[in-house]
């Protein structure tokens, strides 16, 4: 789709491109750095579940400096804000889901949730994504 700007017209702000507010971007952001401080995740890993984004990018977030973001970046952190919408529904006691992300599991041929993401495809995020739902009856 091909966005048109008038000429006089203020660029976009930052998320533009990637079809979400520039306040739910940052909210994204925020939230997804609360997640991983939860779930245990290093900076490295981090970068890696997001597509890539290097380590260095991803500790200037913290300094809320978030830079721009692309439609790929935002759909991953959407993602990871369902997988842990699942595991707030599927746990009473969020401290349990948390340790289920970095948990063994069957369902993953013995791998954890955590290990499954860090390979670093969207599709590795939406098969952990795809598994909760199924566990918690879906939509």
């Amino acid at each position: 789709m091909l966005n048109v700007i008038k000429i006089g017209e203020p660029e976009p702000e930052v998320g533009f491109e990637a079809n979400y507010a520039l306040d739910e971007i940052r909210a994204m952001q925020r939230t997804v750095m609360n997640i991983f401080d939860r779930w245990g995740v290093s900076d490295v890993d981090a970068a890696t579940i997001l597509g890539g984004i290097s380590p260095k990018t991803y500790r200037r977030w913290k300094d809320d400096d978030y830079g721009r973001v692309n439609r790929d970046l935002a759909d991953r952190m959407s993602n990871i804000l369902g997988i842990h919408k699942a595991l707030r529904i599927i746990f009473a006691e969020p401290q349990t889901g948390y340790a289920w992300v970095d948990a063994k599991n069957s369902g993953f041929a013995g791998l954890s949730a955590l290990d499954v993401m860090k390979r670093g495809s969207m599709e590795d995020i939406m098969r952990i994504r795809r598994y909760l739902d199924s566990v918690r009856g879906g939509w």
